[in-house]
């Protein structure tokens, strides 16, 4: 019997440079893939570069208007056009220089690992830069200018009839329900936290999509403090149920590292291993599953979570002592921190 293949791991120095200049996480990019290719994790998977999205790629679900006008700030660096509000930019996306540039270019490394589940390179793709799943057709959202899940989740559709998409994140997320409310191609199922004055104010357990779309959208509000256990229950409880009504046939699964303790977002208490759990959960259907990364505002925990995480998809079990690595000294601060 053939062995599986590898796992792709979308990575460049290019692209990871160009995540690192985002303003709001700087050099958490860099942070992430070192921890990687520290604990010899890149051994095992096969690293494919990515391409830079184009903007006829971009439009199959940005408008034409929104991207032309994000294009022309970025090239001016213009963080005060009088448009810009119209198209969500601003205090939580600013348009500083280059950044229509950082868009595409995670649009396209979702698009890259995507493209190699429907080509069949692989059973499970990787793109740790990219989740950024708040961003509208028409409107940047949440530090998300462009929503390169709903990218990713259009090329795989090229090929699987049925896509389910799973969030993890600690924010709801809206702009890929939004995106296909009305359809029953595309299942969203998002655990979150939902409260009163709680980015984005949405994903009350009473929405459930829209037209042929209804009851094709799962929302789980969940309270702050939830810990692992608490967590993977409900998480395995609520996709047993999905997976039987829904039978998906490709997986994309977005594991923002916002939920894990420490994370300045302060609500959730999990650990990598929580998420892990969830994680094997979805890996044991076997489908075609891409994997992105999304919120994450403790950088070290974040780069600690998803190179545990690239374990678990490997099936290695890492050491909990951080291997000597050009990014060493940011964890000196962390070392107290819940290591599962």
């Amino acid at each position: 019997m053939a062995e599986p293949a590898p796992p792709v791991y979308v990575h460049s120095a290019e692209y990871v440079a160009r995540c690192d200049a985002l303003c709001k996480m700087p050099q958490r990019a860099s942070m992430v893939h070192s921890l990687i290719k520290a604990y010899s994790l890149l051994d095992q998977m096969r690293v494919v570069k990515p391409k830079v999205a184009s903007m006829e790629e971009m439009a199959s679900f940005h408008t034409d208007a929104y991207l032309q006008h994000l294009q022309k700030v970025s090239e001016e660096g213009d963080d005060d056009h009088p448009e810009s509000v119209e198209y969500g930019l601003g205090y939580d996306c600013p348009t500083t220089e280059g950044i229509f540039d950082y868009a595409a270019a995670v649009g396209g490394a979702t698009i890259t690992a995507a493209q190699c589940l429907v080509d069949g390179k692989c059973k499970v793709a990787i793109n740790w830069p990219g989740g950024w799943h708040h961003a509208k057709k028409d409107e940047a959202s949440g530090f998300c200018y462009l929503n390169d899940a709903v990218l990713g989740i259009l090329q795989l559709r090229r090929k699987f009839d049925r896509v389910l998409y799973v969030d993890l994140d600690l924010h709801h997320g809206d702009g890929v329900e939004d995106a296909f409310s009305f359809t029953s191609k595309v299942m969203t199922v998002s655990l979150h936290k939902f409260s009163p004055g709680f980015f984005p104010g949405t994903g009350d357990v009473t929405d459930v999509g829209l037209g042929k779309g209804r009851y094709y959208s799962v929302n789980v509000p969940i309270q702050d403090g939830v810990q692992d256990e608490r967590y993977y229950q409900i998480c395995e409880t609520v996709l047993k149920e999905v997976y039987v009504a829904f039978r998906p046939e490709a997986v994309v699964l977005q594991l923002g590292a916002d939920t894990i303790a420490g994370d300045p977002m302060c609500s959730f208490n999990l650990t990598p291993e929580g998420i892990g759990k969830c994680l094997k959960y979805v890996l044991q259907w076997q489908l075609p599953t891409l994997i992105l990364g999304g919120g994450g505002y403790h950088l070290a925990n974040t780069a600690r979570c998803w190179a545990y995480l690239t374990g678990v998809i490997l099936g290695r079990t890492l050491s909990s002592e951080i291997p000597d690595h050009e990014a060493f000294s940011s964890y000196l601060a962390v070392l107290h921190r819940i290591w599962p």
